[in-house]
């Protein structure tokens, strides 16, 4: 009788665990940690960083045909909406990679890739890619959080965003594809 009891104990046991476990669950998995860190998710360092670039001034649309390199930027008064939000040491520093990331890159790609055009662009919205196969591929620049970059083209496949940083091995593995 006394193992009977045992049982009945040990059950109602692992009953109750299991029913304290699930509450336990339910309420970590409910409590939503990003909202307390929601608050310091856009700064760095103590500085605030813009979550998305503001719209640029522009709607026009510039049409990319064959092996191109297109660089991009903000235009005037989309730099000083990007200033405004933005702390002065990070806006500093974003335009100083912008310039520096991009002379490197119209270096390695003048040195290495001397067939591919490299095309500016501040004064347009819209990119229009325009495939061999006579598809097109439209790309928003207002879409693309980063304030400047540089976007592969090679006619054949869709157009990708390349790391500025790694930009030798970008060009490689793009046009080498």
């Amino acid at each position: 009788m006394k193992r009977g009891l045992l049982i009945q104990i040990t059950g109602s046991m692992k009953f109750w665990s299991l029913v304290l476990f699930s509450i336990v669950a339910l309420t970590l998995s409910c409590s939503d940690p990003s909202t307390k860190a929601g608050k310091e998710r856009n700064k760095i360092g103590g500085y605030k960083v813009p979550k998305n670039k503001p719209a640029g001034s522009y709607s026009d649309t510039i049409t990319i045909n064959g092996p191109s390199a297109l660089f991009y930027n903000p235009d005037s008064l989309q730099w000083e909406k990007i200033k405004a939000i933005t702390d002065t040491m990070i806006f500093e520093s974003t335009v100083h990679d912008c310039v520096y990331q991009m002379r490197n890159a119209r270096n390695s790609l003048q040195k290495n890739w001397p067939g591919i055009k490299m095309v500016d662009v501040s004064n347009a919205r819209w990119i229009r890619f325009q495939l061999l196969n006579g598809t097109s591929e439209y790309i928003d620049l207002d879409e693309l959080d980063d304030p400047c970059g540089i976007l592969l083209f090679d006619g054949h496949k869709k157009a990708r965003l390349a790391d500025m940083m790694n930009i030798d091995s970008e060009l490689g593995f793009y046009f080498s594809e």
